[in-house]
């Protein structure tokens, strides 16, 4: 999963803090960006989709929590193609019999 904001609808309310502040942070200019978890560093230049940073699993369930309470719906959460989720049984193909 990815994410990015969109920073000409963030309305600066910081909802997306509280529901996960290791992803998400206020700057000065009182709008929200995406922290980057393996580099640590602002995803704010220049900002939006080209901002987008991998979520991980852990903090996946904040992310979408902090993307649907977002007053200014300004939180984008995609799918990452290169994610290769992790193979549970229900994942193989049902046994037939003979």
């Amino acid at each position: 999963m990815r994410v990015w904001i969109d920073q000409d609808l963030c309305t600066g309310d910081g909802l997306c803090t509280d529901h996960c502040p290791e992803l998400f942070v206020l700057l000065d200019d009182g709008i929200s960006y995406v922290r980057d978890q393996v580099t640590r560093r602002v995803a704010s230049d220049p900002g939006g989709r080209t901002c987008q940073v991998t979520v991980p699993h852990k903090f996946e369930s904040n992310v979408i929590d902090a993307a649907l309470a977002c007053p200014g719906e300004c939180i984008f959460v995609e799918e990452d193609v290169s994610y290769e989720r992790p193979r549970s049984p229900a994942d193989d193909p049902p046994h037939t019999r003979r």
